[in-house]
């Protein structure tokens, strides 16, 4: 028999950790090779984990709802073969960390049902590190069930009974679990949710955030405090493009299979200006700047519950218009029905969102990061605009946009920043309308 580990995959390069959502396995059933295990969710995806081998699952470490790192290990399969050294399985990516041995799980299963085994008839749960310590120690149940837990639910940590072993052996008072619960009353009002409700007002509705909005929120908060975030602004006579997309769409879905909608056009004009300007294709890691060879487009996207994630087109700069059209219909079909993959969200090197979308003029997005800029395009609106010809200025009804794009003033001036988005406008401004597709 040999025993390895299941680890929390790495999805992607920003991401740290993951959310348990469910066990689709308990300790026990018989695991075949590639078969799901459980599912787990980021801020940007819900995926699988599969096993890597085939086996018997062992020990669950975690429970649903928990927030596990990437590299931790969640759980223990046993398999046919020689006993060596635990390995770790590399569920579905390359891990980061390595678990040392003595470490205690947040968590531990050993039976079917909701996973944790009771001792002795207790309503308390300790995982065989503590009870083995306790065992060594001489401390007895009646001891141990009065001791206070700084773990999950109240649970006794390594921390927590080492902490009171090395109390015990010099003497000081140890407070029981009665006191720590009465202490905790004296210092919590009693109704809470009452008072939060009249702080706010009689009559409102108090909505808990579900758990994307939550990892998104996190995100976002995340991003201010890394990046100086600076904002510039332009507009583009986008007339031309508007009218060469209405002129060939029908033509080029009867011929392509697929719609042409405005958003290839952006990221293909997006692309353009990056080869030009490739600082703006970066990151930065402490005091190095990491520049991206490849151009990897992020293109927010709604969910149908609200929330937006960003799917990712790979090398936009080795696709044409109609490998760019087909890869932005498969992704945003594919956020609609929530089948992205881990990779589909993963690798990006620069983002587009198109606030008009939603009615917006502009706006001011938020990094993406560990990406340096983000750039925003409104709502496409007919406007009187001054046009300039060799007979004088005149006056005409042109589609307008206005583009606005957030970057990471720690390494993007607002030189760069400002002529990267002018470029970008031009770049839309001055579309060949009598090319093909």
């Amino acid at each position: 028999m040999a025993i390895v580990e299941l680890v929390m995959p790495k999805l992607g390069e920003s991401i740290v950790e993951a959310t348990i959502l469910k066990w689709l396995k308990q300790p026990g059933d018989n695991i075949k090779q590639d078969e799901t295990l459980l599912e787990i969710a980021t801020d940007k995806v819900d995926t699988e984990v599969p096993s890597t081998v085939e086996g018997v699952l062992e020990t669950i470490l975690f429970r649903a709802n928990e927030v596990v790192p990437v590299g931790e290990v969640i759980a223990t399969l046993r398999t046919e073969g020689e006993e060596h050294s635990a390995a770790p399985v590399k569920a579905s990516a390359p891990v980061q960390e390595a678990v040392t041995p003595d470490r205690e799980p947040t968590a531990l299963y050993t039976e079917k049902g909701n996973g944790q085994a009771a001792v002795n008839g207790s309503n308390r749960f300790y995982s065989p590190l503590v009870l083995n310590i306790a065992g060594n120690e001489g401390i007895s149940m009646t001891e141990l069930e009065k001791l206070p837990g700084t773990g999950a639910e109240g649970r006794v940590t390594k921390k927590d009974i080492l902490q009171y072993v090395s109390d015990k052996k010099q003497g000081n008072p140890v407070p029981d679990q009665q006191q720590v619960v009465q202490e905790s009353a004296r210092q919590v009002p009693a109704r809470r949710e009452s008072t939060q409700q009249e702080s706010q007002g009689g009559n409102v509705e108090i909505m808990e955030m579900d758990r994307m909005r939550r990892l998104i929120a996190d995100h976002m908060i995340h991003s201010k405090q890394t990046s100086a975030h600076v904002t510039s602004f332009t507009e583009a006579d986008v007339t031309n493009l508007v009218r060469w997309r209405d002129k060939i769409k029908v033509a080029f879905e009867k011929r392509e299979g697929t719609r042409i909608t405005f958003t290839p056009l952006f990221i293909e004009a997006i692309v353009r200006t990056i080869k030009k300007y490739p600082l703006l294709n970066s990151s930065l890691e402490n005091n190095r700047i990491i520049l991206k060879k490849d151009i990897n487009i992020g293109m927010a996207a709604a969910l149908p519950n609200g929330n937006l994630i960003v799917p990712v087109i790979k090398n936009a700069d080795n696709l044409n218009l109609v490998g760019l059209a087909r890869q932005v219909n498969r992704l945003a079909e594919n956020a609609r029905s929530n089948k992205l993959t881990p990779d589909d969200v993963q690798g990006g090197t620069f983002t587009l969102t198109n606030v008009g979308t939603f009615g917006s003029l502009m706006g001011t997005p938020i990094i993406n990061q560990p990406q340096v800029a983000i750039l925003a395009v409104g709502a496409i609106k007919k406007r009187p605009v001054v046009i300039e010809t060799e007979q004088g200025d005149t006056i005409g009804i042109r589609h307008m946009m206005y583009l606005s794009m957030s970057y990471d003033h720690r390494i993007i001036d607002g030189a760069l920043g400002a002529t990267f988005l002018s470029a970008v406008a031009a770049e839309l401004q001055h579309f060949n309308p009598d090319r093909d597709f």
